[in-house]
């Protein structure tokens, strides 16, 4: 009999930690603040892209939409993936098909890219997808495809220390992250937000580090959810097409 309640007792304990762990593993990805998309790279393609077959910049959702569309391919999502100077060039590292277009950017300087730690979002040729600070970051002939920004919203399952809580600092923003599953979280806000409370949201979701694409610029593209902004005039694209 005393050897029941205590496998009892024991099954509560690991019911109730089970149950625990779920709970702040399972945080709902629904939040009405933000436009959100999760790709699972076994079932859908993701590329980053930038010029066309002709070498001309996309520049915007529409105008890739078109170019895949003439391909016979269908675009599920896509976003801006990352900051870009005046002719549409990315800022900082830029991988596409295995090709470094543009080399990392290990400098300091002014702004949001400099804001330290930056960092690369990256897919490997195994289709995994990875989010790491630039100085943790290892140029292999294993990339598919990388884009690097910053700052770094959540580093090693913590926020950024240079963000505020109550910042008067307030953006539309979007960004990406690496859910616990290993499934790739897309999220824009839909009205201007801070960094805090942007890097708590992918925090929150489990993502252990997530990456800041940019600002006011922002657009995404999810028709399944209603969502589609084609316009803007910006560098890298990323982009969702099914397998």
């Amino acid at each position: 009999m005393k050897n029941r309640k205590i496998i009892l007792f024991l099954i509560l304990v690991v019911s109730i930690t089970t149950i625990s762990c779920f709970s702040k593993k399972s945080k709902s990805i629904d939040d009405a603040r933000f436009i959100t998309y999760e790709v699972d790279l076994k079932k859908q393609s993701l590329q980053l892209y930038w010029k066309n077959d002709s070498n001309v910049s996309f520049r915007n959702i529409e105008n890739l939409k078109a170019w895949l569309d003439s391909k016979r391919t269908k675009l599920l999502f896509a976003m801006n993936g990352g900051m870009f100077k005046s002719d549409n060039s990315p800022v900082g590292l830029f991988i596409q098909n295995k090709k470094i277009v543009v080399p990392l950017d290990t400098a300091s300087g002014n702004g949001n890219f400099y804001l330290k730690p930056n960092g690369v979002f990256y897919i490997t040729t195994d289709n995994e997808a990875n989010i790491c600070s630039t100085e943790k970051f290892n140029d292999s002939n294993k990339i598919n495809y990388a884009t690097q920004s910053g700052p770094m919203l959540v580093i090693d399952e913590n926020i950024h220390p240079a963000f505020k809580q109550g910042s008067s600092n307030l953006q539309v923003r979007n960004g990406v992250g690496i859910l616990p599953d290993g499934r790739v979280v897309f999220a824009m806000s839909k009205d201007k937000i801070s960094f805090y409370d942007f890097a708590e949201y992918f925090k929150e979701l489990g993502c252990k580090n997530a990456l800041y694409l940019d600002g006011f610029v922002s657009r995404t593209y999810l028709p399944e959810k209603n969502w589609t902004q084609t316009d803007g005039n910006f560098g890298v694209i990323i982009g969702v097409t099914a397998k």
